[in-house]
């Protein structure tokens, strides 16, 4: 039961506080004279049990090597049971710091230098980075963008470019940037093709808790025994509960004969047990936090209406496809008739505004801008006055 409310209209402000998002304004936009809305953390505090959490553990004077606890997991697991009907078992879990260099390890562990990965652009940058950076080629799988805006999978796409050197499929779900909860017969034909072709499942599942009604996250290993089998699932607290900076994530491994070719990969690079803050922050998050994150879902999701009407004064300029999860809206912004450089400084000298631009998710995002609406009321009624009267001042033009 749901002892108490929580309210958004306000937070800590970040300048001065070494904040990434702040710090690399001058260098990024070449200003400092706007709001940056782009990397994915939000200015909204960090929950007050998970800081007490912290703060007790602080009370103890000794910081020498710790394993992390049972109980930490064991949260973990509690919470995706309870909230994502997806059930697993300590053994299964291993810690990372991020889902991009678990990702590192999955294009290793399940390819070799040359193979073939799927990524489906649109995407979050490190998606294709990582495969690159790895010596791998990228398998393109684009999106495909319906009438209504919203965003499918093409399967007779990828289904024509898989050949025998296709060994993984990166999955973004739910999918950033275009915010979509993939449906369960969505996730079946991925799941149909992949088995088909042997092909290993990396899931980044960072956002699944960040998921606005009535769209319900389906974990990919859930599916079936089969899907299970396939499946690397990566989790975390960083975005649900603003925790990005703690550093901690889990890869789940139902699959031993997975699990062993990852922690060979894995045990290379010294994971190790990440820092006992973290695992503190990471129990207390799961532990406590269910009240706290339905009611930043209310208050993100108002934000969203807050942007969507703005938009929907401007259709001609910019149109906010429809979203289902996280905290990033996909903004079209081709109405503009603007190149994707010009674009950009369009939100920066214009609008005041730094946001990430479309392309840089790979060029089915070329006219598109994606903007962090993870911030307090205040901050939220600023942003889209500023985008009003930028598109007030473009219409007079």
């Amino acid at each position: 039961m749901k002892n108490r409310s929580y309210s958004f209209k306000n937070s800590a402000p970040r300048e001065g506080s070494n904040s990434l998002k702040y710090t690399m304004r001058k260098e990024l936009f070449q200003t400092e004279d706007l709001i940056p809305a782009w990397v994915a953390d939000m200015d909204i505090d960090t929950p007050d049990f998970v800081l007490e959490a912290v703060k007790s553990r602080l009370s103890h004077p000794n910081f020498g090597y710790e394993n992390i606890a049972h109980s930490v997991y064991q949260s973990q697991i509690d919470w995706m049971k309870r909230e994502h009907s997806f059930e697993f078992e300590v053994e299964y879990i291993l810690y990372s710091h991020s889902v991009v260099a678990s990702m590192g390890v999955a294009i290793e562990a399940f390819s070799d230098v040359g193979d073939k990965v799927i990524v489906q652009t649109p995407v979050y940058p490190p998606f294709f980075h990582s495969v690159l950076n790895h010596d791998r080629k990228l398998l393109k799988n684009p999106l495909k963008q319906l009438e209504s805006g919203k965003y499918s999978f093409d399967i007779e796409d990828l289904k024509s470019k898989i050949d025998k050197d296709t060994k993984l499929l990166l999955l973004c779900s739910p999918h950033n940037p275009v915010g979509r909860v993939w449906s369960r017969d969505e996730l079946a034909e991925i799941l149909e093709v992949c088995l088909e072709n042997n092909i290993v499942v990396f899931s980044d599942e960072i956002h699944s808790d960040l998921v606005y009604k009535p769209y319900k996250h389906i974990t990919f290993a859930s599916l079936s025994q089969e899907a299970r089998d396939i499946t690397v699932t990566a989790l975390g607290v960083g975005k649900t509960f603003n925790m990005a900076g703690f550093a901690i994530s889990t890869v789940v491994i139902p699959n031993e004969d997975l699990r062993k070719k990852f922690k060979a990969v894995y045990d290379k690079n010294h994971f190790g047990e990440g820092s006992i803050l973290s695992q503190v922050a990471f129990e207390s998050a799961y532990s406590g936090g269910k009240g706290w994150i339905e009611d930043l879902k209310i208050h993100l999701f108002n934000n969203y209406k807050m942007l969507k009407n703005v938009c929907d004064k401007y259709p001609q300029f910019i149109k906010i496809v429809p979203i289902e999860a996280t905290y990033l809206a996909w903004l079209d912004c081709r109405g503009l008739a603007l190149k994707n450089k010009a674009l950009r400084e369009f939100f920066i000298k214009d609008v005041k505004l730094g946001l990430n631009a479309g392309i840089s998710f790979g060029r089915e995002g070329s006219g598109f801008m994606r903007l962090n609406f993870a911030i307090s009321f205040a901050k939220m009624s600023e942003v889209v006055l500023r985008l009003e009267n930028g598109l007030k001042n473009r219409d007079k033009i």
